[in-house]
């Protein structure tokens, strides 16, 4: 496999990452499918204008993970800020019109904003190795059954994850790359 570069410094283009974000305050918000589909429509502009290329992923209730390569750079806005600036914009309009009182529960009193739906500064961790690459993706896939969770029984029955792609080559959202076709 070659989708590894050694690198140093912020997000880089070319460069595979794993990724983790979290709802702010942790609240529940994902276990919404109208609100996980954003996340995947989100995705899927970003891959369609070949700004990402996404490895495995999973979206829990509370947060997504995913292992993506960023592409490009050269937009005035991160892939991750692109996709964070998307989907609150469209939690916002979801919860505005569907769900009120949990929209709520993200009112902040901040100057550049008056929701927040996502924890500030998300994880994004370089992957430089196959060792790594493959000890993310297996935590990604079997996230949705550990006993905390415990949203299937076996890790290609959930949905909202890569899981099934790699186990049968299906892609309901048409957003994953396999690794091996990388390069």
């Amino acid at each position: 496999m070659n989708i590894f570069h050694k690198r140093q410094g912020q997000m880089g283009a070319n460069i595979t990452y794993f990724f983790t974000a979290s709802i702010y305050q942790f609240i529940p918000i994902l276990q919404s499918d109208a609100l996980k589909e954003v996340i995947i429509q989100s995705w899927q502009y970003l891959i369609q204008k070949q700004i990402i290329r996404i490895y495995g992923y999973v979206i829990m209730p509370n947060h997504i993970h995913v292992l993506w390569s960023i592409l490009t750079l050269e937009d005035k806005e991160s892939p991750a800020a692109q996709f964070a600036k998307f989907t609150a914009h469209m939690f916002k309009r979801y919860l505005q019109t569907n769900n009120p009182l949990q929209l709520a529960l993200f009112k902040v009193d901040k100057s550049d904003r008056d929701y927040q739906f996502w924890q500030r500064d998300p994880l994004a961790i370089p992957i430089d190795t196959d060792d790594i690459f493959f000890q993310k993706l297996t935590y990604i896939h079997n996230n949705p059954i550990r006993e905390k969770w415990s949203l299937a029984t076996f890790p290609e029955d959930y949905r909202w994850s890569s899981a099934r792609y790699y186990l049968t080559d299906q892609d309901e959202f048409n957003i994953v790359t396999h690794y091996r076709d990388s390069y």
